[in-house]
């Protein structure tokens, strides 16, 4: 009956030391996240809306989190202020001019506040101090936009498929071009005859460049294009020769 009896105090002061250490546990893994354990300081924001960020989300700044958020208090109708507990030993990086914003920690992840970088140029912000910030986008306005978006695809996708219904059906001008044979075969003929025409133009003006009366013309022509590559060419001379100058 005694080796019973203690048996069953052996189990149970392995029991309870187990649900302390549990307990201790628990108490660090919290206290951490909520920097309950190392020195703080105290920055707080107003938004129009916090879009669901709640007391306990996490405060991220460069992508890490650097603390958490302290007390979500209303202040009117149109004002929501919004208290953060940092890290101090992050507070020489935050200067004045950072904005806070409301993010999310995935597509469907928990609501946090993010902080953003601010100028070389602004001072370090102090124990207590007010931030600017940006207002959220609401889901449902992201939402409300892509229905707009898709309902002008729609119309779009109709419109064009409308337009190739009549272009095969050989409606309207491009479907006339594409279908009509007779247009094809008479744009075929057109270019034929420019072609022709072309080649008619040719001959007429070499036959122009050997009749007695414009001969003259034609030979005063060729002399002045002589004449001016004559002239560039002499330029181009004189220009080598200044180079080769000064490379001596």
């Amino acid at each position: 009956m005694e080796t019973h009896t203690q048996k069953f105090k052996i189990r149970l002061g392995l029991f309870i030391a187990g649900g302390l250490a549990l307990f201790v546990i628990a108490i660090f893994i919290i206290g951490k996240q909520k920097n309950l354990f190392n020195p703080v300081f105290k920055l707080t924001t107003t938004f129009y809306n916090v879009s669901g960020l709640q007391v306990g989300n996490n405060i991220r700044f460069s992508g890490i989190n650097v603390g958490t958020v302290d007390n979500i208090i209303i202040i009117n109708d149109s004002t929501v202020r919004v208290d953060m507990l940092i890290k101090r030993e992050v507070q020489r990086f935050i200067k004045t001019d950072c904005e806070a914003g409301v993010g999310s920690a995935g597509l469907i992840g928990d609501r946090l506040l993010v902080i953003t970088q601010g100028s070389n140029e602004a001072i370090m912000v102090k124990d207590g101090q007010q931030i600017g910030s940006r207002e959220p986008v609401e889901t449902d306005a992201i939402m409300a936009s892509l229905r707009v978006t898709a309902y002008n695809a729609e119309i779009v996708s109709d419109e064009l498929a409308n337009i190739m219904i009549k272009v095969n059906s050989g409606k309207g001008t491009i479907g006339r071009l594409i279908q009509d044979s007779t247009i094809a075969e008479n744009l075929s003929q057109t270019m034929v005859n420019i072609k022709k025409s072309s080649k008619g133009l040719d001959e007429n003006m070499q036959a122009a460049k050997h009749n007695f009366l414009l001969k003259g013309f034609f030979n005063k022509k060729a002399k002045a294009e002589k004449k001016t590559k004559d002239s560039i060419e002499s330029i181009k001379a004189k220009e080598q020769k200044l180079k080769d100058k000064k490379k001596k």
